[in-house]
């Protein structure tokens, strides 16, 4: 038995906003546009668009895992699970990091080990900082590091319950990865920080923003008139985007106050990391709601599937992967002062410049890989959706 088909068109829509919200806050960064004013943090808080990414990956990648759980039958086999992956983010990567690593003079006297580790996702882990042009791949390390604990989290929980999945039993579970992930953001601030100063890096210290698009979707795999309370809720206000959104806006606007901590690059205490992590989450979940458990035929969701959005959420992988270096090589050589203000123009070169070196990967590299993606198995069984598209930040 495989799963069915089915499309999420607003979601696509939704990795472009996140996307957008990525490069805008980074290009507010280098033109020295943080600040703590009230747009100014929120420029800065954009970077809520990394959890935005995670929560789709959860909820995108996890579906088929759910629904085989609740439902029965297969889902790929991890070689084939990992190919696909590996398939889906690896050629747009290394050409963007070889880019970053021959373009910029800071990166080219990197010894060899550095070329390895950055082209096998782990730098993050085992260097002080990323390579100029690369530093936004830190989230691409963690969602890696995901794609690998996805399906051994659902072969460990499948033993724990002998199983025996239930709806219930899977929002038990997800609950449970997002309290590891609030008890280990708060040992790193104290207890683990001495001994591990990369905790930050770590997938534990961003479990909740995938817990939180896998419980989504067991919501969406739940069959309709199960007696799953929490399923029935979140589809119901699922169906109310105009409350999600305001929801959302409004716990967005608790993220630009000092509780969720300073704006500028500096350390967070323990409960800055704590109610950061919390918001950020639920700001994420709140917006992907109605596209992943809502009415795709209503006027939001026709807004959404608007084939302009959506193919921007085609190319935003692409983009996430060279807009960091586009930004430099405008600031090296458009006139611009890093941290020296004219955000706007400096934005919209940027943005122009990167949707057209995204554009040209899209359609040299990624899509031609995309071909292989059968390779080795059965291209009647497809069960992943078609926006399994990898989203990051």
């Amino acid at each position: 038995m495989t799963t069915a088909r089915h499309t999420y068109p607003g979601l696509d829509s939704l990795r472009a906003l996140a996307a957008l919200a990525v490069l805008t806050t980074h290009v507010s960064f280098y033109s020295g546009g943080y600040s703590t004013s009230l747009v100014g943090t929120a420029l800065a808080r954009l970077d809520v668009g990394v959890a935005i990414f995670f929560v789709l990956s959860g909820f995108l990648l996890g579906r088929p895992y759910v629904a085989a759980a609740i439902r029965g039958g297969r889902t790929d086999s991890a070689a084939r699970y990992l190919w696909k992956r590996a398939l889906r983010i690896l050629p747009v990567y290394w050409v963007s990091v070889t880019v970053a690593l021959v373009v910029f003079a800071a990166n080219r006297e990197m010894p060899v080990s550095r070329w390895l580790t950055n082209l096998s996702l782990t730098d993050v882990f085992l260097s002080d900082a990323l390579p100029s042009g690369l530093t936004q791949m830190w989230s691409l390390s963690i969602e890696a590091a995901f794609y690998l604990a996805l399906p051994l989290l659902f072969w460990v929980g499948a033993r724990a319950v002998r199983g025996q999945w239930t709806s219930r039993r899977l929002y038990i579970a997800t609950a449970l990865l997002g309290a590891l992930n609030i008890a280990w953001v708060a040992l790193s601030g104290s207890l683990l920080k001495p001994l591990f100063e990369a905790t930050a890096w770590w997938l534990p210290s961003y479990f909740l923003w995938f817990a939180l698009g896998i419980a989504l979707a067991v919501a969406a795999t739940t069959p309709e008139g199960s007696p799953s309370r929490i399923s029935s809720a979140l589809r119901a206000v699922a169906l109310n985007p105009g409350t999600c959104w305001t929801a959302a806006g409004a716990l967005f606007l608790v993220a630009c106050t000092p509780l969720a901590g300073p704006v500028q690059l500096a350390l967070l205490t323990r409960d800055q990391s704590v109610a950061k992590l919390v918001l950020y989450g639920a700001v994420a979940a709140l917006i992907v709601l109605p596209s992943a458990l809502g009415d795709d035929s209503n006027r939001y969701g026709k807004v959404l599937a608007a084939p302009v959005l959506r193919h921007l959420g085609h190319v935003s992988y692409c983009l996430f992967c060279c807009h960091q270096t586009i930004l430099l090589l405008v600031a090296d050589h458009g006139g611009f002062v890093l941290f020296g203000g004219d955000g706007l123009r400096f934005f919209a070169v940027t943005l122009l410049l990167s949707l057209l070196a995204a554009e040209a990967l899209h359609w040299l590299v990624e899509r031609p890989v995309q071909r292989w993606r059968t390779w080795g198995g059965d291209p009647s069984r497809e069960i992943i959706t078609p926006n399994d598209t990898a989203t990051r930040t």
